[in-house]
């Protein structure tokens, strides 16, 4: 490994591991006259020489290197964040730029030489991963691969998510550092996740002193569930919650707070290790033109360029652009964005992820406008507007059909079930949540798409905006849970399936009975609304099993009176083992 004097490579030397270097660069501070965000461009350029993959990753000034412990706001500290992909010998190239207005040009030779490191060479050698279990780094990054699902490039594992879509205002957080709790921007919605402090565990990261336990908490009582992801905006001034923000303070959006940053990177950090996908949302209905007027000015450019350089490298997570975006609103807060600035929004990331993590949008608008495959696109993140959930099976299935057809398969999530007021109820007002399990999370799955994060309206306890004790839902967690077990547990391959609900008579996709069918090979059918169902196997031959699975309370397959079936006919596939519980998943698969 070559190192030079004023270089520092740290971080463990394996693949998928989080490989960081700091230089020794301009001393400057987050005030300063010259500003060090706008006007300083670090790149590395990593190359793997067997394989010459090459990596253009962005850097940032990350202040005097411990700046989440020490609170500073200056310091000469200059740092990339890789994730390498292969083993061997990797080596790397700085450029280092200075200009006004550099870290947001695509210009190669932009400004002049910024000196110090630019121009710098090196080499290290990357080892094989020692994790192994929920840690992603186990599993390799999670890829958007032209398919309905997402696949993680160690293990080849497909990938389907659950878990809380609110509170959107996670990072409105006590611990962090920043101006925004003192501010007199609704700094009453502050939070301090006092419930969670029970789960922090000795030995997990903390912050300045044992800053941070209860938001670690939360993210561990998040896992000990088995759910899979956590989501939460990034910008939210202007917005309902109004104290999350990358920046200073509130009304400036070219400064970057480098110690909150280092804050939220040891929180998401700590996710991924969890096994926590993580749901970038950038900005929210009410902020989408709060930079550049919606535009993908410098100021906007300025903002992603940030998030990618110190978060980009997390192995499973997706950019959001917009929550609820678009004009869809009377008397918006800020300029709505159409078309072109969707478009624009998306061609940066298209252009500038160097990992190209899963690019959504969420509606507001339709997502008619980013289909096929030149937008940059590959998936919408999907809100419904019923309060029974009734809308979320048939909108799967529409925008697969849609994506497909014109000529770019999108992976298709719905992160905001439900309506605004209701959606996910707390356990105490209904601890059965039968609509959200059936409608729902079965309802996403059964039509082909990937998983759910889960709104809390805005109507209940423990909202979208109030809620800091993600026990409230703790029974429903358990039904997700069930879900993806059922498929993960029992080797269904969900990924080679479609939804073929013809085959159980439901031509028009009602919330009746459900089928998922590999033809000849496997069939998941599952009764919503109706006590049995025949399945066609006309275009089958030999012998399957069938098997029933209780969505509402997990466990083992169990057999009914009807314990096969042959293929070659329409046949019955009987009535369930339980008739108090009302709806069931049956597997059907080939007889051993």
């Amino acid at each position: 490994m070559a190192e030079q004097a004023n270089l520092k490579i740290s971080g463990e030397l394996k693949k998928w591991h989080k490989v960081t270097l700091t230089f020794d660069g301009p001393r400057t501070s987050e005030k300063a006259d010259y500003n060090p965000f706008m006007n300083y461009r670090l790149n590395v350029t990593f190359t793997h020489k067997q394989s010459g993959k090459s990596y253009v990753i962005p850097g940032y000034f990350a202040g005097d290197g411990y700046a989440g412990q020490s609170s500073s706001e200056e310091g000469n500290k200059w740092r990339v964040h890789f994730a390498p992909d292969e083993i061997g010998e990797w080596t790397y190239k700085v450029d280092f730029r200075k200009g006004n207005y550099s870290a947001v040009s695509t210009k190669l030779t932009t400004g002049l030489s910024g000196s110090y490191m630019d121009g710098a060479r090196g080499t290290f050698t990357i080892e094989k991963t020692d994790k192994e279990g929920n840690d992603f780094r186990a599993k390799g990054r999670l890829q958007y691969v032209g398919e309905r699902y997402l696949k993680f490039a160690e293990t080849g594992e497909y990938f389907l998510k659950q878990g809380p879509d609110a509170p959107e205002n996670f990072l409105s957080y006590i611990d962090l550092d920043g101006t925004f709790k003192d501010d007199g921007h609704k700094d009453e919605m502050v939070k301090t996740w006092s419930a969670h402090l029970q789960d922090y565990k000795q030995n997990d990261p903390t912050w300045k002193n044992g800053k941070g336990k209860a938001i670690i908490g939360a993210l561990n009582y998040l896992a000990s569930k088995g759910l899979n992801s956590v989501s939460f905006l990034t910008n939210n001034i202007a917005g309902d919650d109004q104290n999350v923000f990358p920046y200073t303070d509130y009304d400036t959006y070219d400064r970057i707070d480098v110690s909150k940053m280092d804050q939220w990177e040891i929180i998401f950090e700590h996710a991924q290790k969890l096994g926590l996908f993580l749901h970038f949302k950038m900005f929210e209905v009410e902020n989408q033109g709060l930079l550049d007027n919606g535009g993908v000015g410098a100021n906007t450019k300025l903002y992603y360029r940030e998030l990618m350089a110190r978060f980009g490298h997390h192995l499973a997570l997706n950019w959001n652009l917009c929550e609820e975006n678009g004009e869809w609103v009377t008397n918006p807060t800020t300029p709505p964005q159409e078309e072109e600035q969707r478009l624009a929004m998306a061609a940066y990331f298209k252009k500038n992820d160097p990992y190209h993590h899963h690019l959504v949008i969420h509606n507001g608008i339709e997502f008619d406008d980013m289909l096929g495959p030149d937008s940059g696109l590959t998936g919408p993140s999907v809100q419904t507007n019923k309060e029974d959930f009734s809308r979320v099976h048939g909108q799967v299935l529409r925008w697969l059909k849609a994506s497909k057809e014109a000529g770019f398969q999108w992976a298709v999530a719905v992160d905001e079930p439900g309506d605004a007021q209701h959606s996910l109820i707390t356990d105490a007002e209904n601890p059965d949540h039968d609509n959200a399990r059936r409608n729902a999370l079965w309802g996403t799955f059964m039509a082909g798409g990937w998983g759910n994060e889960w709104y809390f309206g805005y109507a209940h306890p423990h909202s979208d905006l109030t809620c800091e004790d993600y026990r409230s839902r703790d029974l429903f967690w358990d039904q997700a849970v069930h879900a993806m077990d059922f498929f993960k547990n029992n080797d269904v391959p969900f990924w080679g399936t479609e939804n073929r609900n013809d085959l159980v008579g439901n031509m028009e996709n009602k919330n009746t009975v459900y089928c998922l069918a590999k033809e000849n090979e496997v069939y998941v059918v599952y009764l919503n609304s109706v006590p049995t169902s025949k399945l066609d196997l006309s275009n089958a031959t030999g012998d399957f099993e069938v098997l029933w699975f209780n969505p509402k309370k997990g466990g083992d397959l169990r057999k009914s009176k009807v314990k096969k079936v042959s293929g070659g006919a329409v046949v019955d596939l009987g009535k369930s083992p339980d008739k108090k519980q009302q709806d069931w998943a049956i597997l059907i698969r080939r007889a051993k």
